[in-house]
């Protein structure tokens, strides 16, 4: 008998001190933004420190995520914040 496991994928934006956005993937993203915030993430941390999640979507395949990050990474820097904005009201 074949078993096929999706893991649950999440896409999530981190407000940065910077004032920009990152844009990652992740099946836990609370571990991986304790990872960013100390170091052993993404190499774009080295210039500005992560805030805090601001935005996050749940319940996609890693093929998914993979699909609509580079969705949100193509939307300008106020396309953001919209986004972000719609999730909190």
């Amino acid at each position: 008998m074949l078993y096929i496991y999706i893991m649950n994928w999440a896409v999530y934006i981190i407000q940065c001190s910077d004032n920009s956005y990152y844009t990652g993937i992740s099946t836990d993203p609370i571990k991986r933004f304790q990872q960013h915030l100390t170091g052993k993430g993404a190499r774009y941390f080295n210039t500005c420190k992560p805030i805090r999640i601001s935005y996050q979507e749940n319940g996609h395949s890693r093929s998914s995520a993979t699909k609509r990050e580079m969705e949100i990474k193509n939307l300008s820097h106020s396309e953001k914040q919209e986004l972000i904005y719609s999730q909190q009201t």
